[in-house]
This record gives C-alpha cells, structure tokens and sequence, in this order.
C-alpha cells in the first residue's frame, strides 16, 4: 500500500515537471520573438528618424514637389504609429498586419520620392543626400534581417505551441494563440532591398 503511494506521488511528480518545463519553454520561446521585435523596432525607429532628414535635405531642391514630400512624411508618421502599436503587442495579428501595411506604404512613398529626385543631379550630388542615402540603404537591410529574426522565432514559438503535448496545456498557461508573422503587403518587394538613389 505504501509504495503504491509513493509510485502514484513520483508519477504525480513527473508529471508536474513535465508541465513545468512546457510552461518554462513556452515562456521563453516567446521572450524570444519579443525580443526579436524589438531588434526590428530599433531599426525601423532608424529609418523613421533618417526620413525627415532626407526630406529636409530634398526640401531646397524640390520646392515645387511639396505633395510628394509631404505625402512621404504622412506615411512615416503613419508607420511610426503602427510601429508603436505593435511595439506593445508584438504577437497580434493585427497589429503586425496594421504595421506591414504602414509600412509597404512607407516603401511606396520612398519609391515615388526617388523617382522625383532622379531629375534633379544637383540633389543626387549633395553630399549630404549621399550619406542619407547611404544610411538609409544599410538601415533597410538590418530591418530586413531583423525581421527574418522575428518571423523565425515566431515560427519556433508557434511551432512548439502547435505540438503535442504542449497544445494541451499552452492555454491554461495564457498561450491559447499563435503569434503572427510580420509580412509586408508586397512579399516580393521584401526579397529585394530597396535601391535608394539620390
């Protein structure tokens, strides 16, 4: 009778490390992906920062341009706000969904802005647009980078979550959904840094 006991206590023992280390897993496979995101934060803040620089730098070339400058500045406060919504919940989907777009369109603007500075030699000259440019440039690449990051360790979370047996406890322990990817709208427009050419 006492070592029924005792082998039905062990058996309750292991099973409750067994939870344990599910939760300490699911736990840590989510402070991964936040702060993986926080890794693309940082430089998407970056560029946010590096964008009215450069618009004040084309201002004094491109005065008749004023639509396509402001147009670009709406969309970086634009995508400044949805980095901040998604800053505070780095797993919602609709806040990464909210921010791939802020985002894409961000990358429009850009494009649009560059296509009007290509007629202006003296601007692509300016030493000062070069560095911008330069910045910019090498500021794209490290948000590509981060979010492949942010999408892995999302992929790893989710992964882990969607397995067996931690699908069975995950929601008791406040992890019933998958954390969502951070796509932009264009997925093809992300396979290709941006060329920016002043």
């Amino acid at each position: 009778m006492v070592l029924t006991i005792v082998i039905i206590l062990a058996i309750i023992a292991a099973i409750a490390f067994y939870v344990i280390g599910i939760y300490n897993r699911l736990v840590s496979l989510k402070n991964r992906f936040e702060n993986a995101f926080a890794q693309i934060e940082v430089q998407l803040k970056r560029r946010h920062d590096l964008i009215p620089n450069l618009v004040e730098t084309a201002k004094g070339y491109l005065s008749h341009e004023r639509e396509t400058l402001q147009s670009v500045i709406e969309a970086r406060n634009t995508a400044s706000a949805g980095l901040k919504a998604a800053a505070a919940n780095p797993g919602s989907a609709k806040a990464m969904a909210d921010l791939g777009g802020a985002e894409g369109a961000l990358t429009q603007a850009m494009g649009r802005l560059n296509v009007v500075m290509e007629a202006y030699p003296d601007l692509k000259a300016s030493q000062n647009m070069q560095q911008l440019s330069e910045e910019l440039t090498s500021t794209e690449n490290k948000v590509a980078f981060a979010r492949q990051s942010f999408n892995d360790a999302v992929m790893h979370y989710n992964t882990y979550r969607q397995s067996f047996p931690p699908v069975a406890v995950a929601g008791m322990f406040g992890h019933d959904q998958d954390a969502s990817l951070l796509e932009f709208e264009d997925s093809a427009q992300i396979q290709v840094a941006p060329k920016v050419s002043f």
